[in-house]
C-alpha cells in the first residue's frame, strides 16, 4: 500500500503485530536504510545507520522510558523522536521519519 502526501510517499512496511514492543527492525526503502521501533502501541522511524561509525541501529537495544536507540557497537544511543544523539561517541543526528498506522499496517512517510 502507497500513497502520496504532497511531495512525500507512504510506504507500506509490515503489520503492526510483525514487530514486538520493545523491539527494532530494518527495512530498505527506495534505498534509504530504516530502522522501525516499537514501544507499545506507538511506532517510531530513524535513519538505521548510526552517524558515529555507520553500524546498524536496528541491532542495539531500544530504551523504551528514554524513547531511544542504542548503537550496539560503540553505546551510543539516539532519541526516537529527534534523531538526536543522547550521549557519546556520536555527535551528530540521524534521520527521522514520520510513522502512520492504518489500520493492522505500519507505513513511513519518506521524502
Amino acid at each position: 500500500m502507497e500513497g502520496v502526501v504532497g511531495m512525500s510517499k507512504k510506504i507500506d512496511l509490515c503489520a503492526k503485530g510483525e514487530i514486538d514492543s520493545g523491539t527494532a527492525r530494518r527495512f530498505e526503502v527506495e534505498g534509504v536504510e530504516i530502522a522501525l521501533v516499537r514501544i507499545e502501541d506507538d511506532f517510531y522511524a530513524i535513519g538505521d545507520r548510526c552517524s558515529h561509525a555507520n553500524y546498524s541501529l536496528s541491532e542495539g537495544e531500544v530504551f523504551a522510558e528514554e524513547k531511544e536507540l542504542e548503537c550496539w557497537k560503540h553505546g551510543s544511543t539516539f532519541s526516537l523522536e529527534t534523531g538526536k544523539p543522547t550521549c557519546l561517541p556520536a555527535t551528530k543526528p540521524v534521520p527521522v521519519y514520520d510513522v502512520v498506522v492504518e489500520g493492522d499496517r505500519v507505513l513511513v512517510v519518506i521524502s
